[in-house]
Parts: C-alpha cells; sequence; structure tokens
C-alpha cells in the first residue's frame, strides 16, 4: 500500500521508500508533492473546483488550452477538446475524424489503419485499434474498422481501394509503450505524415505516454518537426497528479463542425469533468516548472548518463538481449544467460521487478521487458540507483554461473 509520496520517491505503510521506476504508471514527471503543482490545485479548489463543460467555459480550461496550442506552430494545432484519460483522447480523435468524413461527403472513410503491437487504450474504439492480444483480443471486433499493418512498407503496399476507406492512421510516435518499449526507425514518422499528405489521409498521433518531456523533446512529433491532424495528449498532462486529457485538432477540422442553417454537425461527445478546473489548473502549473525550472534543457545529461549505464551493463550481461532507450525512457529485455528467451509462462520479467523492491526501485515490466521510466525531476543519483535495483533484481532471479 502506497501512501505518501516525495519527490521521485513512494512510500508505503511501513515507511518504506522506494523509487518510482515507472513513474507511477507513465504519468508522474516533476515527482510527488511538487508544490507548485499542489499549491495551484488548492488555491483553485478553494475558488471553483468543477464546473460543466456544457454550455459554460472556465478560466483555468480557457487558459490551458492556449498554452498546449502554443506548444505547435502557430496555425497548426489550433482547438483543444478535453477528455478524461488517453483512452478517451484516442476515442474523441476517431470520432472527429469519422464524422468529418461524413459530413464532408465522404462517408466511405469509415476505417482506420493501426500498427501491430500497438495500444491505444481500453475503451471500445481505442481497443479495436490496438495489435495486443492480452487487452483487446475478446472485444477488438466490437469497435471501429481497423486495418493492421506490421510497418510503413505494408501500410504503402495497402491496395488503393482499402486506402481510400481510410479515416486516419493511429500510431504512437518514436515508441510504441505496451508493446515493450519498441523503437521506430528515425525518419518513419516524416515518411507516414508525407504518405497521409498523399492519399489524403487524417494523421493521429497518440502521446499519451511520449508526451510532456518523456523523448528529450516536449512532444515526439518534435523531432522529426511532424504536425498531426489529432495529437493525443493525458499521463503526464497535468504532471502526473489529476486525470485529463485533450486532444487537439486543426482549424480545418473544427470548421466542418460550424453549422450551417438548418444543419446540425454538433459533436455529441464529452465526459461530466471534461476541462475540470482542478484539472486544467494543475496541467497549467505542469508547464510553467518546465520552463520555470529548465526542465528539458537539464534532461539532456541525464538521458546520456542512463544512456551509458545500461551501454555498460548490456555489454557486461549476457543476460540482457537487448536494450532500447528513447529520451528518459527504456526498455531493457533479458532472457536466458545462453541468450534464449525465457518461457512465457515463468514471467521472469515480473519476477525480476518483484526482487528490485528489496533494493529500492518501483516498476513494471512488459513481458521480459524490463521498463524504466523516471519521473524527469530524477537525479543522476536516482538514475544509478534505478540501474543498480534491475541488475541487483536481475541477479537475484536469474544468477550466473
Amino acid at each position: 500500500m502506497i501512501v505518501r509520496g516525495e519527490g521521485a520517491y513512494l512510500v508505503d505503510q511501513l515507511g518504506k521508500r522506494y523509487l518510482d521506476g515507472n513513474s507511477s504508471i507513465w504519468t508522474n514527471i516533476h515527482g510527488h508533492g511538487h508544490p507548485a503543482i499542489i499549491s495551484a490545485i488548492q488555491g483553485q479548489a478553494a475558488t471553483l473546483a468543477h464546473s460543466s463543460a456544457l454550455g459554460f467555459g472556465n478560466e483555468p480550461a480557457a487558459e490551458l488550452a492556449a498554452a498546449l496550442v502554443g506548444c505547435f506552430p502557430k496555425e497548426t494545432l489550433t482547438k483543444v477538446f478535453y477528455t478524461d484519460d488517453g483512452s478517451t483522447a484516442i476515442e474523441c480523435a476517431l470520432r472527429l475524424a469519422l464524422q468529418y468524413w461524413e459530413m464532408e461527403g465522404q462517408p466511405e472513410r469509415a476505417s482506420f489503419a493501426a500498427f501491430d503491437s500497438a495500444y491505444h487504450g481500453d475503451t471500445m474504439g481505442a481497443a479495436a485499434l490496438g495489435g495486443i492480444a492480452t487487452f483487446h483480443k475478446r472485444v477488438s471486433k466490437l469497435g471501429v474498422p481497423v486495418c493492421h499493418v506490421k510497418d510503413l512498407t505494408h501500410l504503402i503496399g495497402l491496395p488503393p481501394e482499402e486506402v481510400s476507406k481510410l479515416a486516419a492512421v493511429v500510431i504512437e510516435p518514436l515508441i510504441q509503450g505496451a508493446a515493450g518499449m519498441r523503437l521506430w526507425p528515425k525518419g518513419m514518422l516524416s515518411e507516414l505524415r508525407a504518405w497521409c499528405d498523399q492519399h489524403g489521409v487524417f494523421l493521429i498521433l497518440d502521446e499519451v505516454m511520449t508526451g510532456f518531456g518523456r523523448t528529450g523533446k516536449m512532444f515526439a512529433c518534435q523531432h522529426e518537426e511532424v504536425i498531426p491532424d489529432f495529437i493525443a495528449l493525458a499521463k503526464g498532462l497535468t504532471g502526473g497528479t489529476l486525470p485529463l486529457a485533450a486532444t487537439l485538432t486543426t482549424q480545418r477540422v473544427f470548421d466542418a463542425f460550424l453549422s450551417r442553417p438548418g444543419e446540425d454537425r454538433t459533436f455529441y461527445y464529452g465526459h461530466s469533468y471534461c476541462g475540470n478546473p482542478l484539472g486544467c489548473t494543475a496541467a497549467l502549473a505542469s508547464l510553467q516548472i518546465f520552463e520555470e525550472e529548465a526542465v528539458l534543457a537539464k534532461l539532456a545529461n541525464k538521458m546520456e548518463v542512463l544512456g551509458s549505464l545500461l551501454r555498460e551493463w548490456q555489454n557486461a550481461d549476457r543476460r540482457l538481449r537487448d536494450v532500447r532507450q528513447c529520451g528518459f525512457i527504456a526498455g531493457i529485455d533479458i532472457g536466458d544467460p545462453s541468450g534464449a528467451a525465457f518461457p512465457s509462462g515463468d514471467k521472469i520479467g515480473a519476477q525480476v521487478c518483484l526482487a528490485a523492491r528489496a533494493h529500492g526501485l518501483l516498476t513494471r515490466p512488459v513481458n521480459d521487458t524490463l521498463v524504466l521510466m523516471l519521473p524527469l525531476c530524477a537525479d543522476l543519483d536516482d538514475i544509478r540507483l534505478a540501474v543498480a535495483a534491475l541488475q541487483a533484481g536481475l541477479r537475484d532471479v536469474v544468477p550466473v554461473e
């Protein structure tokens, strides 16, 4: 039972401290209990905790929308729709895309392309996009029509009649999270943007995990200067303090929903706590911390140290089958000292993460991929502790003679 958070650390009911090695399921950015975020939430709670977004606005939601739009070049992503979490942010993008094409006289554009091993959430539409059977096999056929492709080459090779039915392509840019921290080839994202433009297909970026500094830039798409038609943001949006999500889109998409006399083009979608003042206030405080504490500038050295430690470990330990790093995100594939994969039923990755607790680290694996995703506030000693704890946990579970 976790009872308290202190910076990059969590404390259990027995008083034992652990480094938060997966940022509380990839959400925490600036550490637990950051005073600027806590103070902002407390001040807002005393003024207005919640007000419906149905027919009303609130100041924090408007200010946050302007701040998010300001993260991108002018006149690109100019409109914001709030939801609750990453899954609903993706769901929102799917429904916006479908309704857009229907209203524009192309109702045949009613399917989506997604990639093998993708994970985009657990609501019905988002689940249909998923390429991991463990999460989605029981419901994937009940959502939107989806064509799953292995990679960009496979997408490019789709028959023209199938391409003509696509509303959008959905992808996690640079790295697939739940797939085991799998990296996309450099340049793939910009090539995908060009292909979507060529065929008039929307591009939806799922930056639920990669957003807010995880890759070394504020958003992963900025590494290749790609602007999508929709971008889904959640997890780190509030610094990991409150549930909030946002789907950003373009003026072109927004304008299609403006009703003329006698028409009804309204987007009938929304949740009770959409754009809630508390979450929006926390998100504004988080964005301010990025600026005031030069978070991204300080991150460069941390990423370098993490990479150096991982390379050193990989070179010295034949139980590491592969190590992948994207910014401050790492995936470490473990296997038998002979180089073979462990039997899946043995759940060695889970055992190693459990063993790492005794060495001061909390994290979760993806099968036999050890995942390390520290809060951005973690210092160099924290990074060394995290890698050492994983090494010790692996040694406890899979000793080398």
